[in-house]
């Protein structure tokens, strides 16, 4: 596997092949990535898992958190590791462990050994990337903040001025004329 590029359907597959994911690294802080992605990914249908020792048996986003992977009581198809790169090693093993079908390292997170480790286990693994951001650009989301205004479009205008779907859309010069 070459791990400086995957293709979209490898994503894909990896992506629509997996319904629950353990998030190691998850922050109950609302400003910290991995609070914004386990919303984003919970948004798109995800059972989102978080495991961070620090808030064991708190809640994030309504999921009870775990001190680790093997207190999860249920089966976790996707690990996905916001901590470090050196972090990732063991969080890898214990994913091996507990058979979870794929290991995603989030942007930044690289661990060339713990991937061979996973994928001579049989898992499918992904590096350097963030699942969120994938499922947006797979699904043509406008921009990495996945949003999808439909308001924004490459598409001509309907109609006279008005974009489809929306009563008194487009924009025109009178609009923006102070006055």
């Amino acid at each position: 596997m070459d791990h400086e590029h995957y293709s979209d359907a490898y994503l894909r597959e990896v992506l629509d092949g997996v319904k629950t994911i353990a998030m190691v690294g998850a922050s109950p802080n609302w400003n910290r990535p991995s609070y914004f992605a386990m919303k984003y990914l919970q948004g798109k249908g995800y059972r989102v898992i978080p495991v961070n020792p620090a808030v064991a048996g708190q809640e994030i986003l309504g999921e009870r958190v775990y001190a680790s992977l093997r207190d999860i009581p249920e089966k976790v198809d996707m690990v996905d590791i916001f901590r470090n790169s050196a972090a990732a090693g063991p969080i890898v093993d214990e994913a091996i462990a507990i058979g979870a079908r794929v290991v995603w390292m989030q942007l930044g997170v690289r661990n060339d050994e713990a991937a061979a480790r996973a994928e001579a286990a049989g898992l499918k693994v992904v590096m350097n990337r963030c699942p969120k951001i994938e499922w947006s650009r797979l699904h043509g989301e406008l921009s990495w903040s996945g949003v999808n205004s439909g308001i924004i479009s490459s598409k001509r205008a309907a109609g006279a001025g008005g974009w489809p779907g929306v009563s008194g859309g487009g924009f025109s010069s009178k609009r923006l004329k102070k006055g």
